[in-house]
């Protein structure tokens, strides 16, 4: 299997895997969008960038090759840096493009320019989502359709004046006065039967708060007070300085760091059996993003980021 394969197994579950000697690759967690423009729909994702300077060994992608390929660890760190070799010599002449990743090139400087590939959604959360153009709703349309049928429609007007017996004109007076006596007598009855609903109400209430001041309550016994340790102050954002397989050597990091001012501690064994130390944990994202690039621009460059609640 190609070394591009095992990055993207990783991609899905990190957000960073590094291959040493070249690079690392760093996922962020975009939003959902609509394009005004265009008006898709697209789903949240991954998106993926190269950093170039994320080249120490954090041992990541060497032990999820051995433990997939049943290999030691070190034929696992001679495969990539085969592969390393292989990807630097193409660079030099063409393009290299990663499976599922993206696409390498150098430019001018001989520096890399990577561009992602955007048909893979790393987002695990977004399994099954896909972007699709949103319909457009045509009410005016309809409106139009309705406002034709109406002038087709032929309105029949007749000019014959019809005599209006006079009976009938006072029979419409007097069921005029009926309606007028029908509506007035209808108000007052309305206005009484609110009146009779407040008062009874308020009687109601009155009957209510009188038993609550009869009503006493007794407690015989003190309930025995219950304490509880809730921790809000979650730490789940560490900036990693390296892994060792020997537990002495993370404990002497752990001391160098500290004599630096660094809030640095051992976060436990990884499943490769790895010791991680830390050079500090943080519970906003922004904060261990900003310690992280200081750190690697002032400390060590090879500095990661570790999202897991400890």
């Amino acid at each position: 299997m190609k070394l591009s394969n095992y990055i993207s197994d990783l991609l899905y579950r990190y957000e960073c895997v590094i291959v040493p000697g070249f690079g690392g690759f760093v996922t962020n967690t975009k939003s959902a969008i609509i394009s005004s423009y265009s008006k898709t729909f697209y789903p949240p994702h991954k998106l993926i960038t190269f950093n170039g300077r994320l080249t120490n060994n954090d041992g990541l992608l060497a032990n999820y090759i051995a433990s997939v390929d049943k290999m030691p660890f070190e034929h696992a760190m001679n495969f990539i840096k085969f592969e390393v070799e292989e990807w630097k010599t193409k660079l030099k002449n063409t393009d290299l493009c990663l499976e599922k990743i993206g696409n390498l090139s150098l430019d001018e400087n001989n520096a890399i320019i990577f561009e992602p590939e955007t048909s893979t959604n790393y987002l695990t959360a977004a399994y099954g989502m896909s972007s699709f153009v949103m319909p457009e709703i045509k009410r005016e349309q309809y409106a139009k359709e309705v406002e034709a049928l109406e002038e087709k429609v032929p309105v029949l007007i007749t000019e014959q004046k019809r005599k209006t017996p006079y009976y009938l004109k006072y029979a419409a007076i007097f069921l005029l006065g009926l309606s007028v006596l029908g509506f007035g007598g209808n108000a007052l009855y309305k206005n009484y039967k609110n009146k009779q609903q407040v008062i009874a109400a308020e009687k109601q209430q009155e009957q209510i708060n009188a038993k609550i001041e009869k009503a006493t309550f007794i407690v015989s016994e003190s309930l025995p007070s219950i304490l509880l340790n809730v921790s809000l102050d979650t730490k789940p954002y560490h900036v990693i300085g390296g892994a060792f397989r020997y537990p002495e050597n993370a404990e002497r990091m752990v001391r160098i760091l500290k004599a630096r001012g660094f809030n640095a501690r051992i976060l436990g064994v990884n499943k490769w059996g790895l010791t991680q130390v830390s050079y500090d944990s943080y519970t906003s994202r922004r904060d261990a993003i900003n310690s992280l690039y200081r750190i690697q621009k002032t400390e060590d460059s090879s500095a990661w980021l570790l999202v897991q609640d400890l």
